[in-house]
């Protein structure tokens, strides 16, 4: 079972690369005549695996992008969340080389401006 299933519950979207980019969907204006404001731009660090707002937007698609590398896709003791635009990985890894690898993938994605591993354990 992959990062993406076994966190969110979620299957890979059709195109993983597209997804990991995170590129929003375009969004048309709200309703003007309610006095709504204008649609603001999604903050990257919030954007889904579909370019849709997702408060878990960042850590789902770090998940993925997991998922895609051959090295770290079946690590299973380590769990992605996300404060913020901080990429926040909690467990417990095989090696201070798998942290390493997955702090690069992390810092690789759209929206991340920092991954903390205080919560990893190595062993």
């Amino acid at each position: 079972m992959g990062w993406l299933q076994r966190l969110f519950g979620q299957e890979k979207p059709p195109d993983p690369q597209q997804a990991i980019s995170g590129q929003p969907v375009a969004q048309a204006p709200m309703d003007a005549s309610a006095g709504s404001p204008a649609a603001e731009a999604i903050p990257p660090e919030r954007v889904g695996l579909n370019g849709e707002y997702d408060q878990s937007g960042l850590a789902k698609r770090v998940a993925l992008a997991f998922d895609q590398d051959s090295e770290v896709a079946d690590l299973d003791h380590v769990y992605v969340a996300q404060t913020g635009t901080t990429v926040v990985l909690k467990g417990k890894a095989p090696s201070q080389e798998i942290v390493n690898k997955l702090v690069e993938i992390a810092n690789n994605v759209n929206g991340a401006s920092a991954v903390s591993t205080d919560q990893v354990e190595i062993g």
